[in-house]
């Protein structure tokens, strides 16, 4: 290995054993990218395509994204590597600690600017200010990972890498839907490989990707909240059942995970486990249940797992950690 994106995939499963219905819930530790997350297959996937249609310019070309961390910390490591300038859109939604990533790993941070709420995701103006920048700067290119249809094709090695570490059995996939390229890219491999395969898709209560009405949420990275348009690269025909999650859900699992199993998990990972979780003890999914860990837990320090956040914003909630523990003895 001669450079960073070498190292990116051929991730971990952890199997958490369920005793309901004899199932297993295994955990690919995508945080263990060299971003800190899945974000980094398909941001590489991103500027080879476009790099490969002459879209994006070697060696003063500019990569703009609109993004919330993740994306954005994966598309600063494909800048590094190809030699690129990265200007990452973000607004006060975003986990502080990835724009410090960023920072440090060079990427020029932009923010949005108007009033908006704590729980308020600003994605439309993020949208609209990387598309201005990208007519602007010279040689920029707005990645706009929503629309991107290399970001799904980013996620074929998580697929090859899946299959291959379960000896071809995934019975079901439950992954959280953001832009829809990670759900989109591995729901397709997965049911290309067994169309028996259950696909559920997750995203937070406020979201509007499965039609409900759309209200803030503080879950980070995942959704489409009121007043965005679902990105074309969600691909409805590959879920089987979209469903939502609630914050307090999402961030008590979160926390349940450390203190069970000593890893730390995002708060939108948080979501997905719990939803597996409650699938798999209503009867709807049995067997070998697949949920990536999106990314770590270590990003959300001050946040998910900090008790006196979670409380002033009414986000803690004991029923959860007791339906967990149910479901997991």
């Amino acid at each position: 290995m001669s450079k960073v994106s070498d190292l990116i995939g051929h991730t971990p499963i952890l199997g958490i054993p369920v005793p309901i219905r004899n199932s297993m819930l295994l955990l690919k530790i995508e945080k263990n990218n060299p971003g800190g997350s899945m974000k980094d297959r398909m941001a590489r996937s991103m500027v080879m395509a476009a790099l490969e249609s002459g879209r994006l310019k070697r060696p003063h070309g500019v990569i703009v994204e609109s993004s919330s961390g993740n994306t954005g910390i994966g598309l600063t490591l494909a800048a590094i590597e190809f030699g690129l300038r990265f200007i990452a859109v973000v607004d006060h939604h975003a986990a502080p600690d990835k724009i410090e990533v960023m920072r440090a790993l060079g990427a020029e941070i932009r923010y949005v600017e108007g009033q908006y709420g704590e729980d308020e995701v600003a994605v439309v103006e993020r949208q609209r200010l990387a598309a201005e920048l990208a007519v602007q700067v010279p040689g920029a290119m707005f990645m706009n990972q929503s629309d991107n249809p290399a970001n799904p094709d980013g996620y074929a090695g998580f697929v090859r890498e899946a299959i291959e570490q379960t000896h071809g059995r995934v019975d079901a996939y439950v992954g959280c839907v953001g832009t829809g390229g990670s759900m989109a890219g591995i729901a397709r491999g997965l049911k290309q490989h067994d169309a028996r395969t259950t696909v559920i898709g997750v995203e937070p209560a406020g979201s509007i990707i499965f039609g409900q009405p759309g209200h803030p949420y503080y879950q980070s990275g995942t959704g489409t909240p009121k007043g965005d348009t679902v990105g074309l690269v969600v691909d409805h025909t590959t879920i089987d059942q979209g469903v939502q999650v609630t914050d307090a859900q999402a961030f008590e699992t979160a926390r349940f995970m450390a203190r069970r199993t000593g890893l730390l998990v995002g708060g939108s990972t948080g979501g997905a486990i719990y939803k597996a979780l409650e699938f798999i003890h209503s009867g709807v999914i049995s067997g070998n249940v697949l949920v990536p860990v999106a990314d770590g837990g270590e990003k959300y320090l001050h946040t998910v797992f900090n008790e006196e956040w979670l409380r002033e914003r009414k986000l803690l909630d004991p029923r959860v950690t007791a339906n967990l523990t149910r479901w997991l003895n």
